[in-house]
């Protein structure tokens, strides 16, 4: 029988030439002095540059070297998901392209993870090489609400580098700009040994960042979307139908109070049209039905969803290029 492969390192990459042969030198050196068996998945998340004619040509010396290419830029989350749907190694490290996540973390990563004792280690850059303005201040405020919001004590939630045992990667879906929440999900998918481990970070070597200043509002606005679906996900009736019904409620009732008040009370005022409380109470209650149909039409996607990834993969080098994605 086969000795099972031990470590999957899964880099996504967009236009990143200069950076990829440094990276794959100091990976491979790092992990044969440390004598782990891994095999390295490259994600070519629609890179213009010279990136994949690079990949296709160390992987033909190296059968460690595996590629994945797309056929557009379509995401981090959905490079990941791809490399996680084609990894074998019992353990799944992450990191970027950008040379700014170290190599040299790899070999203790795989053996916190190897030891038994966590599901996952999330990286924390405690010294960070990054604009303060831009960067770094922002980013302890979105990790503050992360923490808030998850009840995942991490420092840092949106490292790179990170270490998985093979069955959380192959549970757990990432997907739109859900990689800054990777914690989050196997958290909601039931692995709750979350760990953490202090990593160098180092300035960024070639190029320059892929993400814009608007990944801290899309950044917001998916960890609401996952305090929603871990809240109501299984069950929207219970956030929108209790809504709908008690402003379906107050509207019936407001709209009681003024016909009684109109027929046994003062009969010959103003028409019930004529009062500006009949539109509160008729828009109350046609608010209230839609929050409630909202609900309605929520359980019944739930119950009848399939989550499927989209993206179009070009090709692949050195994995199995039938296997579903």
């Amino acid at each position: 029988m086969a000795k099972q492969l031990q470590l999957s390192v899964v880099v996504p990459f967009l236009d990143e030439a200069e950076s990829l042969p440094e990276l794959y030198a100091w990976i491979v050196r790092v992990l044969e002095e440390a004598a782990i068996s891994f095999e390295l998945i490259l994600v070519d998340d629609g890179s213009t540059d010279a990136s994949w004619a690079w990949v296709q040509e160390v992987a033909a010396t190296d059968k460690r070297i595996h590629g994945i290419r797309f056929l557009r830029n379509y995401g981090k989350s959905q490079a990941l998901h791809a490399g996680f749907l084609k990894c074998e190694g019992e353990v799944v490290c992450t990191m970027d392209a950008d040379l700014q996540d170290s190599p040299d973390e790899l070999p203790d990563l795989y053996r916190l993870i190897s030891a038994g004792d966590y599901d996952m280690i999330s990286g924390w850059k405690k010294k960070r090489f990054d604009s303060l303005l831009f960067k770094n201040i922002p980013s302890k405020f979105f990790n503050l609400v992360a923490r808030w919001v998850s009840g995942i004590k991490l420092h840092d939630f949106n490292c790179g580098l990170k270490a998985y045992r093979n069955d959380v990667v192959k549970t757990i879906e990432v997907y739109g700009e859900m990689h800054r929440y990777i914690p989050v999900l196997a958290k909601k998918a039931g692995f709750n040994r979350i760990g953490e481990k202090a990593v160098v970070h180092q300035a960024r070597k070639f190029g320059q960042s892929k993400f814009g200043p608007d990944r801290f509002i899309k950044g917001f606005l998916d960890l609401l979307t996952l305090w929603f679906l871990h809240r109501f996900g299984r069950r929207p009736m219970y956030f929108f139908g209790l809504i709908g019904s008690v402003m379906l409620l107050l509207g019936f009732g407001f709209s009681i109070y003024l016909g009684i008040d109109k027929i046994f009370v003062n009969p010959s005022g103003r028409l019930i049209a004529q009062r500006p409380q009949f539109y509160v109470a008729l828009t109350t209650m046609i608010l209230g039905s839609q929050f409630f149909l909202a609900g309605f039409i929520g359980e019944i996607i739930v119950r009848n969803r399939e989550h499927k990834m989209r993206y179009k993969i070009k090709e692949t080098i050195g994995l199995n290029s039938n296997a579903n994605m």
